[in-house]
């Protein structure tokens, strides 16, 4: 049984974990990888194929405290009207770069807050994506919803463009917390969005709760989990916030003394864990709860279970394309991203250009290590037979990197004929054990800031 003290030791706590949600992480990523290989690689995608889309929207009406994302704040609709006209530019560029006949798998929009957005900007952006690429007839089209920037018509706008799933930023519900991050939110609101939601037709709901909160007890983690719970969501993220003011200033305004002690924040996880089991939710991964039959619980059957940038999912596509700023693309050949800097890609899609600014062409191990690291992530094995399938000849390779991790994890990481397993009471360092994979992170960081992708809540 592993005690805090033996995780402690293993690195349980350690901040500088990456959450793994691409290998190599985007703090990785090169500047040699340019527009050039994003058009080279859009080009080679086949005629017909199912992609996703993810559409980053940077702005916030309140900046949280708490929050990693790359937002700024605004109180002018002004700069929210250019930002979109500049996505549809670039929407309408990437068309061209396109094959014929591509539909979406997944369309998802993040931010910063995607519904600070009007109802007339929601629905001539929407147009303009899928004059590019269609939904798919089981496409998956979610939104990250800021409750307090959601009304009517706002929702009734979404529904029309064809949502079919809403991610709610919840984080918590206690006073003290909240205020200590900057937030502000009543249940009573929350209540008011899923109920609009499901008036309109949308069932499937995704909600987010963060642990580690300054001044969080388990008193009030417990009361927030039954709150939400009680709302009888799809899934539920269990995030763990990361203090790192020094990276991100705004974190500053929370005063490093009054968060939970780092063994303490187990036992905050703990509690919103069993809460979330008792009432009957499997648990997806590392941080995630869905209910029976959820298609996140049949890909985790199914070992067809994904991580990206929004967490886990079960997009079958392999190409994911991000739009706006810091938005990542992530291609067979490898990833993509946007300038973090809201004005730099303006300025790069209004020059006639596309805003890539770095990027990650793959070589070398990188899939076998890739594959190893999500197999942990997705299922706490290293299933030998599968990774092997997509990784030919480097069998050798794979059984050298397995030992040598199960000899840097005694009875933590337990080999097996096929590969290797996780002990199911050490499932808390599976990060960590991901990390000794990672040949990037062992080569040393060049200390590049956080992104959006890489750090948005845990």
């Amino acid at each position: 049984m592993c005690q805090k003290s033996q995780l402690a030791k293993l690195g349980l706590y350690d901040a500088k974990v990456p959450r793994y949600t691409s290998y190599p992480t985007a703090q990785h990523f090169d500047a040699r990888i340019g527009a050039a290989h994003y058009q080279s690689w859009s080009g080679q995608i086949p005629p017909g194929s199912r992609i996703s889309l993810y559409l980053h929207v940077p702005f916030c009406r309140n900046l949280c405290w708490f929050c990693m994302c790359r937002t700024q704040g605004t109180r002018s609709d002004a700069p929210i009207e250019a930002y979109v006209e500049t996505l549809k530019q670039e929407v309408s560029r990437l068309k061209s770069h396109l094959p014929k006949d591509v539909s979406l798998s997944r369309l998802h929009w993040g931010g910063g807050t995607p519904t600070i957005l009007s109802p007339e900007m929601i629905r001539d952006l929407a147009a303009a994506v899928v004059a590019v690429a269609p939904l798919a007839p089981d496409a998956e089209f979610s939104v990250e919803i800021d409750p307090n920037e959601f009304d009517q018509a706002r929702c009734d706008a979404l529904i029309d463009a064809g949502l079919t799933r809403a991610s709610i930023g919840v984080q918590g519900f206690d006073d003290t917390t909240q205020q200590a991050i900057g937030r502000s939110l009543s249940f009573d609101r929350v209540v008011q969005v899923l109920a609009m939601l499901r008036q309109g037709g949308v069932q499937d709901l995704s909600t987010d709760l963060l642990f580690g909160l300054p001044y969080q007890s388990l008193e009030q983690i417990r009361q927030s989990t039954e709150q939400l719970l009680s709302l009888s969501p799809d899934r539920v993220a269990l995030y763990g916030y990361k203090h790192l003011p020094a990276q991100i200033r705004r974190q500053a305004m929370i005063p490093s003394e009054t968060l939970p002690r780092p063994e303490d924040r187990l036992d905050l996880f703990k509690a919103a864990r069993a809460l979330c089991l008792e009432e009957g939710y499997e648990e997806i991964g590392i941080d995630s709860f869905a209910r029976p039959g959820d298609s996140l619980v049949q890909a985790r059957d199914t070992q067809s279970l994904k991580r990206s940038f929004q967490g886990y999912s079960d997009d079958p596509a392999e190409v994911l394309i991000g739009l706006g700023a810091s938005a990542i693309s992530r291609f067979p050949q490898g990833y993509v991203q946007n300038a973090p800097s809201t004005a730099r890609y303006m300025a790069a899609i209004e020059a006639g250009s596309f805003a890539t600014a770095r990027g990650h062409a793959f070589a070398g191990e990188d899939h076998l290590r890739g594959r190893i690291i999500k197999a942990l992530l997705c299922g706490f094995s290293i299933p030998g037979d599968r990774i092997l399938q997509h990784c030919p000849g480097q069998e050798a390779r794979f059984e050298s990197l397995v030992a040598e991790a199960c000899a840097a994890f005694p009875d933590i990481l337990v080999k097996t004929q096929n590969g290797a397993l996780v002990s199911e009471e050490a499932r808390a360092i599976t990060r960590v054990i991901a990390r000794h994979f990672d040949a990037y992170e062992a080569a040393g960081s060049d200390s590049l800031p956080p992104t959006a992708a890489e750090t948005r809540v845990s």
